[in-house]
């Protein structure tokens, strides 16, 4: 392709220079900063050369050419554009920094709540199985190893403040050892258990800025926001007194003035200030789907999609985490539950009802990843694309939520969702199927009353079946041969319509599989030639001896690590043996650093060979993943 013109397209696509705040690009994406996003042509930029896909993410415009075709088109966009590339974090910090303050509020809600989600759902759990069995066999709950078990169950929403603090502190840049101490000043047992209150004859009192007012020395077991703002400020002052703090005194002073103030602060002004806040909050969401007649519930159902699309929906992880901490049960999850099953709901009826095998085979997988709480396939993937459908799926979500507020159905985690969502609603299981059975069948029928086959994808299944009815003698079949590609990981293999990455999931970069790896190693699928290697380290591109082009993506968004936690064993041009060792990451580390290790395997460039993938579940490195099969090039005789 002329790498030059796609540029250019893109460039004028976009408005020009003045509306470039700044560029980069990963494994697979041109990521664009744009200074007035109304000012960009979309459909302009669909339509440029070697285009695959344009979507706003995160404040940055994401423009899909493909491994190995990017960065050549990212080479000719900084000269036409005139500008730096900026690194992958300079384009993160410059995108959040454009973001309204609500969407940044909310995505730092989001980087604090979402990496204690196996925490909580570890919890949940526990507890959800141990009070379900105990309904069936009542006379466990006398025995000790149910004691001990219950004392593992709701661990994590005891010490929930320093876990949460520990978090903030990692989001927020500041030192995670000193917020775990404000989490643990913050339910300190010199304080009164939060829990212990209504029993208590008195609530202890002290004091506070030179007797200005007393506070109740009470902890804060069932709140969160103020953990989160104690260690905001936390983070902030300890970066100050970095800066001006001599270096010779700075490693027992900042720390000393850092808790010493932040924990004052705390108890004295962002506890009892924030906790009546947060109390309000809860008190009104808890109002708003508890209303008669389920109706909270309902409208919450069904715009539950939208905010999913909007990128805003981890704000709902602070809420159902506030609402366990409390002592409650999580009545918003089987809310989320109505409106994934009904997304997933309305894919399917469009994956039965159409006749595009394409289509079809991207839908079928889609909707069932939303059964399973996985909704980014099918919204993205799928039903935006047919928006009859999932405004199906928003109506479906609608009456799945109306259900859910008139049962009052809860859950005793987070983080889960749709048919594992039964492990945390063992005491409503009627009520958790009424939701999602009201959910899938609303949106299916909806979806499939609504959906109409476009006119192209008849005359194409037209086209084809003339294809496929030309006579055999009158064909030569020519250069039939087949390969295989053997998994690069060990681990668990999923379908691509899995991943948590639109991207990916939609397969507009290839057909493929992903793995969920327990190893970190990456080896090589076959005998070949290493295409590139990315210098973040994160991602190889290979070419197989047949000419097919593979992409191997260790992990999502791992870009932003700069090759931190990767090591290569391979350089550009070199040839590899099937097996031969690639790449070595620290599964560890990075997920500690927030990031997902699901693993795409791509077939980007197929060379026209059909690709038929092997089953999923657990596989080794080494075992079959892909066959290749060089499609029968069928021509007349005269034509060969």
């Amino acid at each position: 392709m002329d790498y030059a013109k796609a540029a250019k397209q893109v460039y004028e696509a976009i408005g020009g220079r003045d509306n470039i705040v700044s560029a980069a690009h990963c494994a697979t994406r041109l990521r664009l900063v744009i200074a007035d996003n109304d000012k960009c042509d979309k459909e302009a930029i669909e339509a440029a050369e070697g285009v695959r896909g344009v979507f706003f993410s995160s404040g940055q415009l994401q423009v899909i050419f493909g491994t190995g075709t990017v960065n050549k088109v990212y080479d000719e966009f900084v000269k036409i554009a005139g500008i730096t590339g900026a690194t992958k974090e300079e384009v993160k910090q410059a995108a959040a920094a454009r973001q309204n303050p609500l969407k940044r509020m909310i995505k730092t809600l989001g980087d604090v709540f979402v990496p204690i989600i196996p925490a909580i759902v570890a919890s949940g759990l526990l507890m959800g199985l141990l009070e379900g069995l105990a309904q069936v066999f009542p006379s466990m709950t006398e025995s000790g190893t149910y004691t001990i078990i219950h004392l593992f169950s709701n661990a994590a929403f005891v010490f929930l403040p320093i876990l949460i603090a520990i978090s903030a502190a990692k989001t927020f840049g500041g030192n995670i050892f000193l917020g775990a101490v404000i989490g643990m000043i913050m339910i300190h047992t010199d304080l009164l258990n939060a829990w212990s209150v209504a029993t208590a004859e008195t609530i202890p009192t002290a004091s506070a800025w030179f007797g200005l007012y007393d506070i109740n020395l009470v902890g804060y077991q069932g709140h969160v926001i103020p953990v989160v703002i104690a260690v905001w400020f936390m983070s902030a002052l300890e970066k100050k007194l970095h800066k001006i703090v001599p270096e010779i005194i700075d490693l027992f002073v900042t720390p000393l003035v850092t808790v010493l103030v932040t924990g004052y602060m705390t108890l004295t002004i962002f506890g009892p200030v924030f906790s009546w806040i947060e109390t309000g909050v809860l008190n009104g969401v808890e109002y708003l789907i508890t209303l008669p007649f389920g109706i909270g519930s309902a409208v919450a159902g069904g715009i539950y999609a939208l905010t999913v699309v909007a990128g805003v929906h981890h704000m709902y992880n602070a809420l159902e985490a506030g609402l366990l901490s409390a002592g409650g049960l999580n009545i918003w999850m089987p809310i989320a539950t109505a409106a994934n099953v009904a997304q997933g709901g309305a894919t399917l009826a469009l994956a039965v009802r159409t006749r595009n095998k394409k289509l079809k085979a991207t839908a079928l997988p889609s909707a069932l990843s939303a059964f399973m709480g996985i909704t980014e396939p099918a919204i993205f993937g799928v039903n935006l694309r047919y928006t009859k459908c999932f405004a199906a799926g928003c109506a479906g979500g609608f009456l799945g939520g109306l259900v859910a507020g008139i049962t009052g159905v809860g859950a005793t985690a987070y983080g889960i969702t749709g048919i594992f969502g039964y492990l945390i609603t063992t005491q409503h299981i009627l009520a958790y199927t009424a939701v999602m059975g009201v959910s899938f069948v609303s949106a299916f029928v909806l979806s499939w009353i609504l959906y109409k086959e476009p006119a192209e994808a008849a005359g194409k299944k037209e086209a084809e079946q003339s294809q496929e009815s030309v006579p055999e003698q009158e064909t030569a079949r020519i250069g039939e041969g087949e390969e295989t590609v053997y998994s690069p990981l060990t681990g668990n293999r999923i379908p691509l319509s899995e991943v948590p990455d639109e991207t990916f999931a939609s397969g507009v970069l290839g057909e493929g599989f992903a793995v969920e790896p327990s190893e970190g190693t990456v080896r090589a699928p076959f005998d070949g030639t290493v295409e590139t290697v990315y210098d973040t380290c994160h991602a190889i591109g290979l070419t197989s001896g047949g000419g097919a082009e593979l992409l191997i993506h260790v992990g999502l968004n791992t870009v932003e690590l700069g090759g931190k936690y990767f090591k290569v064993h391979v350089s550009d041009g070199e040839k590899v043996k099937k097996g031969q060792l690639l790449l070595e990451f620290d599964m560890e580390q990075i997920r500690e650093a927030g990031y997902s290790l699901v693993t795409p395997v791509i077939v980007t460039e197929s060379g026209d060979r059909r690709i038929t993938p092997a089953g999923m579940g657990p596989v080794k490195a080494g075992d079959p993943a892909l066959t290749l099969t060089l499609q029968n090039d069928c021509r007349t005789d005269s034509e060969v």
